[in-house]
């Protein structure tokens, strides 16, 4: 389940509400009408509020934005996601 939820953006304890839920609803009884006994209407269940989308990929890339502040020193860093090792690596020579 929380694969699903991974591959389509949702939060997974979200899904496995969403499955508690309809399992735990009482399943749809056919209902008669009185100028009609032979027909029987159905209640069609309520359409769910979830609706996908697709969201784009950024045009830019990915960073990891950094900032360090050391009394009225302030310094603000982007680093590239794919160096975040690097990045690691930078910042604990930093602050050693």
């Amino acid at each position: 389940m929380a694969a699903i939820a991974l591959a389509h953006g949702i939060n997974a304890n979200l899904l496995r509400r969403w499955v508690r839920d309809a399992e735990a609803a009482p399943p749809l009884k056919p209902t008669t009408t009185a100028a009609a006994p032979q027909k029987v209407a159905l209640t069609a269940p309520l359409a769910s509020p979830f609706i996908p989308v697709t969201v784009p990929a950024a045009d830019t890339p990915a960073v990891l934005r950094v900032e360090l502040r050391r009394g009225a020193t302030s310094i603000t860093v982007d680093w590239p996601v794919d160096a975040a090792p690097e990045c690691a690596a930078w910042m604990r020579e930093l602050l050693r």
